[in-house]
Formats: structure tokens, C-alpha cells, sequence
């Protein structure tokens, strides 16, 4: 009986210490950090020698840096984010990452560090058509939206008709291409890519759908995300972060929390 007593004690102190395990040590235990991503200028986008570059892949091999690990990028399905995370087959989503219910309720997550908003993008020869949302509907525009992204939330929140794509990126060649009418996407993302001096001159964006923040999300219940968050005070408290924000021309969406 005793015996018996001991085996379970050590079966239930076992399973304590699998439900307790950091995720910091298990990280360090790698000695590599991999991070979720997508091809999303001017958060990680690759630069003409194909390595990752931009605000979100720069800060997170500097994160990666500070634990004494490696850092390295994994493209994903957006849509299933949840799953490489949950998966193990990422450690985190840094991706200009919408801190949407779904992601707070599944994710454990930074605060937040940027604003952003879902805005239309059209060619600039159909903006005027796309000032008002009402007679935007009426009219069964087709928007392409990066499948199970923020701009497809909003498109289904109202009541659009959407072709689903793999990235953001993939849906402004939709419309550059005239294989769909608009896109909606993230406006840091518009900024950078779309209008004068870019690669694509001849879009514009019009409407803006909402409001948003984003945060970086790691497994629910990951002891990195708090670690996370003071990596970035001491960022802001040299300013190193803010000079980063300003390579890459988005200092203006900073959150200085």
C-alpha cells in the first residue's frame, strides 16, 4: 500500500513539473529561438541577399541575442498559427501580429508595441470608387485578404466578398495583376509598399477599417512573454528601439508603454 502511495506521489509530482516547464529554459535548452513569420514589409521581408530582414525580424534576433540563443525564421500559414505554436513547431508569432480576441484567448502575449489599422487598397485609378463603404457594398467588390488575418476578420465583420490568399503580399499582386478589384490590409504594410517611390506605384489605399495593436504571441501560459516585455523597456529605455522604428520608417505607430 505504501508502495503504491510513493508511485503516485511521484506520478502526480512528475506531471506538476511537465504542466510547470519554462519555456525560457526549454529555448535556452535548444540554444535556438524559432520565430513564426510572413513575408510582410516592413516587418520581416527578405533583402536582396535573402536573409530576413525588417522591424519585427531585427528586434526578435536581437530578443533571440539577450537569451544567449540562435534565432531562426519559419515562414507560415497564417491561418494556422495557432497550431505551429501549440505544435512546438515555432516558439512564437512576430509577424506584425493583430492582438485580435482569438489570439489573446490562445496565446500568451506581449503588450503591445505597434498600432495599425485594415485599410482598403485599390489602383489608383478606382479610388474615388472607394470612399464609401455603403456603396462599396452595393457594388460586390471582391477583396483579397491574407486567409485568417485581420483583414479578413474585418472584410467578414462587414459583409464583403473576399478571395483568400496566402500573405498580405499575395493579395496586393491580386489587385496590381487585376485578378481582384481591392485587398485589405495592414496599414504599416501600405505605407511601405504601396503608392510613390514604391514597387507598386500605381495603388493607393482609401478607407480605414478599424483600430488595432500589435503584440508578439508565444504558447498560452509561456513565462517568455514576460521576459519579452522587459526586453523591450530597456529597449525604449536606451532608445534603441526607436532608432530601429525609424530605419524602417514606422517610429509614428510606436506604443511607448
Amino acid at each position: 500500500m505504501k508502495k503504491a502511495l510513493l508511485v503516485l506521489m511521484l506520478v502526480v509530482a512528475m506531471c506538476g513539473c511537465a504542466f510547470a516547464e519554462s519555456d525560457l529554459e526549454y529555448v535556452k535548452a535548444k540554444g535556438v529561438l524559432v520565430v513564426g513569420i510572413t513575408d510582410f514589409q516592413p516587418m520581416d521581408y527578405k533583402n536582396e541577399a535573402g536573409e530576413w530582414i525588417g522591424f519585427d525580424a531585427d528586434l526578435a534576433k536581437a530578443f533571440a541575442e539577450s537569451l544567449g540563443v540562435k534565432v531562426e525564421f519559419q515562414e507560415i500559414e497564417w491561418n494556422n498559427k495557432i497550431l505551429e505554436l501549440n505544435g512546438k513547431n515555432i516558439d512564437c508569432v512576430w509577424n506584425g501580429m493583430t492582438l485580435t480576441a482569438e489570439v489573446l484567448s490562445s496565446m500568451e502575449c506581449s503588450k503591445p508595441y505597434c498600432n495599425n489599422a485594415q485599410i482598403i487598397v485599390v489602383p489608383v485609378s478606382e479610388a474615388d470608387k472607394f470612399q464609401n463603404m455603403e456603396s462599396i457594398k452595393q457594388r460586390g467588390i471582391t477583396f483579397a485578404v491574407e486567409h485568417g488575418s485581420a483583414g479578413d476578420e474585418q472584410a467578414k465583420s462587414q459583409g464583403l466578398k473576399t478571395v483568400e490568399v496566402q500573405d498580405q503580399a499575395s493579395a496586393l499582386m491580386e489587385v496590381a495583376s487585376g485578378s481582384s478589384n481591392a485587398a485589405i490590409i495592414d496599414s504599416l504594410m501600405a505605407a511601405a509598399m504601396v503608392g510613390p517611390g514604391t514597387g507598386y506605384e500605381n495603388l493607393t489605399y482609401t478607407i480605414g477599417l478599424n483600430i488595432e495593436e500589435y503584440g508578439v504571441g508565444f504558447r498560452k501560459g509561456s513565462d517568455l512573454a514576460e521576459v519579452l516585455n522587459k526586453f523591450f523597456d530597456a529597449g525604449y529605455a536606451t532608445g534603441a528601439i526607436e532608432k530601429l522604428a525609424e530605419q524602417y520608417k514606422i517610429q509614428a505607430a510606436l506604443i511607448k508603454k
